[in-house]
């Protein structure tokens, strides 16, 4: 049975632009988002093999430090002509010093070397699992898509991580260019289009309340 989330809740990510994200998601909703980052938290190994897995591995590890309920979202990119890398791996190829200006080079590298400059070779899509624990150890798991393809050069400064080269089905500009209500915002500001937004319509059907 779902659970309903109500006062302080930590988002247990140490990415400042995740944290934006969810902080603008969770805010008709009245409830008080706390970060990791700033609870001194440290972060976990991401060792798993899915985006539900290190979701899970987080907020888990958030709530059982915190003693609060703790949301974590896990995702990126995922590319067809690159079997879906990064995947699960889409930090990792930004480095150490989380460059994606880096990360975007060495997807659009790979996408060269294959000879994928047609669109209908570009295929990606985002995903995002997003899980919810409670200290007690009960859990919520959903999880968001969103298909598009890849663009270069990046276009747009807004965003973060891969969105500049990312363009959503349906659209005309991408995620790097679009405001963050055209991104994810909820309805009837936005149309829930980001993967994060669409896992979180889902979450919030479950689990908040207005």
């Amino acid at each position: 049975m779902s659970r309903r989330l109500e006062g302080t809740f930590v988002v247990a990510t140490h990415n400042k632009g995740k944290l934006r994200e969810i902080e603008e998601l969770v805010a008709p909703f009245g409830l008080n988002a706390v970060s990791a980052a700033s609870l001194g938290l440290p972060e976990p190994e991401e060792d798993g093999t899915t985006f539900i897995a290190n979701a899970l591995i987080k907020a888990r590890a958030a709530a059982h430090a915190a003693k609060l309920p703790a949301l974590a979202d896990d995702s990126g990119i995922c590319v067809a002509a690159l079997d879906g890398a990064p995947g699960i791996y889409s930090a990792r190829w930004a480095g150490p010093s989380k460059d994606f200006g880096f990360a975007m080079e060495q997807v659009e590298k790979e996408l060269q070397e294959k000879g994928c400059t047609a669109p209908e070779l570009r295929r990606a899509w985002f995903i995002s699992a997003l899980a919810l624990v409670w200290p007690d150890g009960h859990e919520e798991i959903v999880e968001g898509r969103v298909d598009g393809t890849l663009v270069w050069p990046p276009r747009g400064a807004a965003g973060f991580g891969y969105d500049p080269m990312f363009l959503p089905d349906g659209e005309t500009r991408t995620f790097g260019e679009m405001t963050s209500d055209e991104k994810h915002g909820l309805p009837p500001l936005g149309k829930g289009l980001s993967h994060r937004a669409r896992a979180f319509i889902e979450l919030a059907d479950r689990c908040l309340k207005r």
